[in-house]
């Protein structure tokens, strides 16, 4: 298919019957879990904003009515696409451990014996690292943004909707219901982000769907943010509760950290991609093949790019043959796609973590000569054993995701997490915010990569993900696919459904996926657990055949499908040398792609 060619595909290939339409705009699109944030982030556009001004008042928003996902008080990354140059950009916005939180002291806090592994419990007051998102919401609008509008208009949208109340969704008050007790028991502020109730216990409850839920305490954090800058959230009242509460609790993190942070702020980096022109893309057109944009480590979408090579590794291996649109969701295609992925987690389980810290060999994990070894790993009839990590040194070398389009045409694609649900449900007196747990995927083995050490970023899920064309470097989408360890895995189906199946949009992302539930593997990179769950829909005789070949299967349906995460997707083409952006929302979440 040639490059900016809007996918129009016959009945036959559209496998999985979408419930929701495509939304085509020539102006802009907004595509997030929440309408109201989606909302917020168009009223930016109206007031003269730019893509990147109207993600983060997205980004913000969602943190008042979806804060079971995302928040301030976690971390974010970016991919920015700039029409008028055709690059992009990266920008790594993820907090870093505290100058005090060193191997030994959380082992023995933790009093995890010498000898023995460890992990860091979610919920524990050490999985706390600095919040990134406050300095890397700043630093979108002062590097990408459009300078039309301040950071006061950016954050409005989303003050308002804090301080007057907005009707909660469906499966916010899902997520906020389960979180009840969490939010109570983490830190004595609980009822901070709880509804009042005076026949509740104590007095305050999760709201519940349709409800007015207020929450004013955020909207002057947001006031303070826009207002004075970084210092609003890393210096002053803010920093001194986000710090009071954690030392209270045990933690190390201290005010100098978050002064560092705020002025170290959030890193530029190179987005690393690889080119796919596997299973025949666009074969018989010029400079065939699209190209996918991740960020590079400590974030894991280096697994996505390694999947993808190593799938285009063995087609040229002859391990399996160019899939038809009928081999989609067939055994062969899951097997092969959920191979590929296992072998790419063992690696980067064992390489992705900060590289200001350890040397990560990115450019060596994703080159065509390792990525051939590693697809040596594959059986077309039957599933590998735990796989470990493979070394390329001798080949000499609940998360939030949200995009949106505007009418220059310029894209990002945005991701802000709290990583588990609440983060650590930690609130921070006045503040209206939980502390994330993002802590809690440093390895606490000496001599891991990832070993957890002071000032230093951990293993991280949140990735955005960006596709331009080979061709032209022409903008072909702005997607991602939240959900801890199943984003890169996302990344891929959605990818391949798009450009192998010929899905449009909508179709991709509703289509039937997989998630292997390994998480974080052992200390010496090994994935100990090996369960492919299936989504409902996926045909009964596939998952019978999997079983065969050795994969241990669990099929899930009703709210068992968050496993499989919740995305977005805005695509872009030209018709009669018009632009026209092409967004879609996932049907697992409360989400919409809104046009202006």
């Amino acid at each position: 298919m040639p490059a900016n060619v809007y996918p129009h595909p016959s009945p036959e290939f559209v496998h999985h019957a979408s419930r929701r339409s495509v939304v085509h705009s020539t102006n802009a699109i907004v595509a997030s879990t929440q309408p109201l944030a989606s909302a917020a982030g168009l009223e930016v556009l109206r007031k003269g904003g730019n893509a990147a001004d109207a993600a983060v008042a997205v980004a913000a928003a969602i943190n008042v009515t979806e804060p079971g996902s995302t928040g301030i008080g976690g971390d974010m990354f970016c991919l920015y696409y700039d029409a008028k140059t055709r690059k992009v950009s990266a920008l790594n916005g993820s907090g870093r451990s505290g100058e005090n939180v060193t191997l030994e002291r959380i082992r023995k806090d933790l009093k995890i014996k010498d000898g023995e592994s460890g992990q860091i419990p979610m919920s524990s007051v050490h999985t706390v690292t600095v919040p990134g998102a406050p300095s890397g919401w700043i630093d979108v609008v002062e590097r990408f943004g459009s300078g039309r509008v301040t950071m006061e208009q950016v954050l409005e949208p989303a003050t308002e909707l804090a301080e007057k109340g907005f009707p909660v969704s469906e499966f916010s008050a899902t997520f906020w219901k389960n979180s009840e007790a969490h939010i109570k028991r983490a830190s004595p502020n609980g009822h901070e982000m709880l509804k009042k109730d005076s026949s509740a216990p104590d007095g305050c409850r999760a709201p519940e769907a349709g409800e007015i839920m207020k929450n004013p305490t955020i909207a002057n954090t947001f006031r303070l943010l826009a207002k004075h800058g970084k210092k609003g959230f890393y210096e002053g009242e803010v920093a001194e509760q986000l710090i009071k509460v954690v030392q209270d609790l045990g933690g190390h993190l201290t005010l100098d950290d978050l002064k560092y942070h705020s002025e170290t702020g959030s890193e530029p980096v190179d987005a690393i991609s690889l080119k796919y022109t596997g299973q025949g893309i666009g074969e018989n057109t010029e400079g065939h093949g699209v190209e996918l944009w991740e960020h590079p480590p400590n974030g894991q979408g280096i697994v996505a790019l390694m999947a993808l090579g190593i799938l285009q590794e063995l087609e040229k291996q002859g391990k399996i043959s160019k899939w038809s649109h009928n081999d989609h969701n067939s055994t062969q295609h899951l097997h092969a796609v959920i191979e590929a992925l296992r072998i790419a987690f063992a690696d980067a389980h064992w390489f992705v973590t900060d590289p200001n810290v350890v040397k990560v060999p990115s450019a060596e994990l994703i080159s065509s000569q390792y990525l051939a070894e590693r697809a040596k790993l594959f059986d077309p009839k039957k599933a590998a054993s735990a796989p470990i990590h493979g070394s390329p040194a001798h080949l000499q070398s609940d998360t939030v995701y949200f995009c949106v389009s505007d009418p220059e045409g310029n894209a990002i694609s945005f991701i802000n997490s709290n990583y588990g649900g609440y983060g650590t449900a930690i609130i921070p007196k006045g503040c209206g915010f939980t502390l994330q747990n993002r802590g809690a995927n440093f390895n606490l083995a000496e001599g891991h990569p990832n070993v957890l050490a002071p000032r230093k970023r951990p293993y991280h899920t949140i990735i955005p993900g960006l596709i331009t064309n080979v061709k032209d470097q022409s903008l072909h989408s702005v997607y991602g696919v939240m959900g801890g360890f199943m984003q890169p895995q996302g990344h891929v189906q959605v990818l391949l459904n798009q450009e192998v199946f010929k899905l449009h949009p909508q179709a991709a992302l509703d289509s039937p996926r997989f998630c292997i539930g390994a998480g974080m593997p052992d200390a010496d990179g090994k994935m100990t657990d090996a369960t492919i769950y299936l989504e409902e829909g996926i045909a009964p005789e596939v998952v019978q055949e999997l079983k065969v070949l050795g994969h241990n299967v669990q099929l899930l349906s009703g709210y068992g499908r968050a496993m499989f995460g919740r995305g977005q997707i805005i695509r872009q083409h030209f018709d009669d040398g018009i632009m026209v952006w092409s967004g879609a929302s996932d049907l697992r979440g409360d989400g919409a792609a809104v046009p202006l």
